[in-house]
């Protein structure tokens, strides 16, 4: 039985030819390879036998990193920005005095007259268009330790920050956007070499026109002179208005107006109801701060889950808190009115008397103002003169 077994098998193993012995060796033959269909062209449905091109599909995918952590590309998508976090800077923006007198810690700037600060508001606007770069940083440099020495830590330190953050967005964005691409333009008059004239000599004093570049931008010195004339003026009357009206109190102010504007009233011009409405301006404009600030905490103090609101919803609470701000500002200048009516006032200024409680006497600390401000305009004359 096992010798019939062996039989069979050796018949069927010789019976099925086996791969290598029917191939060729390799070195005698050369194999050709089999033609690939081309990715970008398949035969269409019978149209003439005409082939159409096959659309290309191209698949972005997003790969971790390596090493196990999240990709580079991960941390530069934006996030969701909620509302909440709007408001509670709005709150936080607003919850330092902006243009409020300041009573405490009294400074030698709450004695000078409101007449003199008002002339220093006025030179300090003027100047800085006027003088050379170095007096308008100059100033820019006096204001900023003028603040620090004047106002407590925690206000100077919010304004001087946040204008010194616009001052220098307006810096950057004037220095390289007034002369920052060079215009593509080729010169009329002929090369020195045709003309037959001598090439004028390179300058001893390594002058250039241009400062910096950054790519495609150029940093100029017409650049420089716009921007550093607007971000310094800019920087100027902010600070400068902010020290003023936080040493001095709404009724020197109007006072020092009044003043000023006396000589108006022998051509008409209604100088009470012009003063009348300063003073009610710069005593509304506490109430407008404080109003935007209690709102932004109310709605902060809701505890309102932005993410599962609808955009609609969303848009409905932020004009709900516009309508409200300024339902709020209306109601307070209705109750301004009221109590105005109850103390007599009828809607003319002359034949209603306004006690404005100024002092007109100039002291010591007067004059050495004065005397500052006259030196300040002379270094700003002769660096004119002598710096150009």
């Amino acid at each position: 039985m096992t010798s019939q077994l062996l039989s069979s098998s050796s018949l069927l193993s010789s019976s099925i030819p086996t791969l290598g012995s029917h191939l060729p060796p390799p070195n005698s033959l050369h194999f050709l390879q089999p033609s690939r269909p081309n990715p970008r062209l398949l035969r269409a449905p019978w149209k003439g036998g005409t082939l159409r091109p096959a659309k290309s599909k191209i698949s972005i995918t997003c790969l971790a990193a390596d090493r196990g952590g999240a990709a580079r590309w991960a941390s530069w998508i934006p996030r969701r920005v909620y509302p909440e976090k709007i408001l509670r800077l709005i709150s936080g923006a607003t919850s330092s005095p902006i243009c409020q007198f300041i009573e405490s810690p009294r400074t030698f700037l709450h004695c000078i007259d409101p007449r003199i600060k008002l002339v220093w508001l006025l030179a300090l606007v003027v100047l800085p268009a006027r003088s050379h770069i170095y007096m308008r940083f100059g100033l820019v440099l006096y204001l900023s330790i003028l603040s620090i020495w004047i106002l407590p830590t925690h206000i100077w330190m919010d304004q001087l920050g946040r204008v010194a953050l616009l001052s220098g967005i307006l810096f950057i964005m004037l220095g390289f956007g007034s002369d920052g691409v060079p215009p593509l333009v080729q010169l009329r008059t002929p090369p020195a070499s045709l003309s037959g004239l001598s090439c004028l000599p390179s300058s001893l004093a390594g002058y250039a026109y241009t400062i910096m570049k950054l790519g495609p931008l150029q940093f100029t010195r017409k650049g420089l002179s716009v921007a550093s004339t607007s971000a310094c003026l800019t920087f100027t009357i902010f600070q400068s208005a902010s020290l003023c009206l936080m040493t001095t109190t709404p009724e020197q102010l109007a006072s020092a107006f009044r003043w000023f504007m006396v000589p108006l009233t022998f051509i008409g011009v209604p100088v009470a109801e012009i003063i009348l409405t300063l003073l009610l301006s710069l005593r509304f404009i506490n109430l407008v701060f404080d109003e935007v600030r209690n709102v932004a905490l109310g709605i902060v103090a809701r505890r309102i889950q932005w993410h599962k609101l609808t955009i609609m919803e969303t848009l409905d609470v932020c004009f709900m808190y516009v309508h409200r701000i300024f339902k709020n500002i209306f109601s307070h200048a209705e109750q301004i009115s009221k109590a105005m009516v109850a103390r007599g006032f009828r809607g003319g200024s002359n034949t209603h008397k306004i006690y404005l409680f100024s002092e007109s006497s100039l002291g010591i600390g007067d004059f050495l103002s004065l005397l500052c401000l006259l030196g300040l305009i002379g270094a700003a004359i002769l660096s004119e003169q002598l710096l150009f």
